[in-house]
């Protein structure tokens, strides 16, 4: 069983990474600025650190029990 957590960690890792990737790449092609510090802030990207966040507890608790 903790191995099954451990892979869903790992899945929710990489795809919230490589979601968020392309969500501040589009971010950054819809905005004129280049280097804005607002980029992080924005609503679009909280979907992302949730499913990063969820990675990382799951990779947590599989590495625990």
């Amino acid at each position: 069983m903790q191995w099954i957590l451990g892979f869903t960690a790992i899945a929710l890792l990489i795809s919230g990474l490589v979601g968020q990737a392309f969500e501040m790449r589009k971010i950054r092609l819809a905005q004129d600025e280049l280097a804005s510090a607002n980029i992080f802030l924005n609503k679009k990207n909280f979907k992302w650190y949730a499913i990063i966040g969820a990675g990382m507890i799951l990779w947590y608790v599989s590495e625990r029990s």
